[in-house]
């Protein structure tokens, strides 16, 4: 007979659902995002287009040398954009169903580090800093998708702090003694 320790459970229990639940929203989220890049192609793919062309910018001359102006060079980003969201939606579902089989919390947190860390780059360096700055995404009123970048860049760094606190003690019970 083997005996455990009762207080590992409840331990496990709510730091890995909150672990899992925040990787569950940030997958159902993403996963959302690139089902409606695919299936509603040419919404987000204009957006793409504006911000890559900078054609609602300022138009300051010293930055227009930016702008790419290739369709299909512009086509190519989006691609390339909705198949990481894609890869990320699928990381972040399997690091989800990981942390609800509760069998290998360090395989969980492993997995999910991953899609979280594809959503920080996506949305930090792809939309804040390249979009934002080098296109000058921040100018543009109507093609300017910072503060959901932002929101998305937040959250998922929240998500991967949660994944990666120590183990501790449950609020409310007392550490045990040597």
């Amino acid at each position: 007979m083997t005996t455990t320790d009762p207080t590992r459970h409840s331990r496990h229990s709510s730091q890995a659902l909150a672990a899992g639940v925040l990787t569950g929203i940030l997958a159902l989220y993403i996963a959302l995002v690139a089902f409606g890049n695919i299936t509603d192609f040419g919404t987000n793919q204009q957006f793409v287009r504006h911000v890559l062309a900078m054609d609602s910018t300022f138009k300051d001359h010293d930055l227009m040398w930016r702008a790419i102006t290739s369709t299909a060079l512009q086509d190519t980003a989006y691609v390339l954009i909705i198949a990481w969201e894609t890869v990320a939606a699928l990381v972040l579902i399997w690091g989800t169903y990981l942390w609800a089989a509760r069998r290998d919390e360090a395989f969980a947190r492993r997995v999910s580090t991953y899609g979280l860390l594809m959503l920080l780059l996506l949305f930090g360096a792809g939309f804040i800093a390249i979009g934002g700055e080098w296109f000058a995404m921040w100018q543009a009123k109507a093609w300017n998708g910072e503060d959901s970048a932002t929101r998305v860049f937040l959250l998922s760094g929240v998500a991967l702090v949660v994944n990666h606190l120590p183990g501790g003690r449950e609020l409310g019970k007392e550490a045990p003694t040597t």
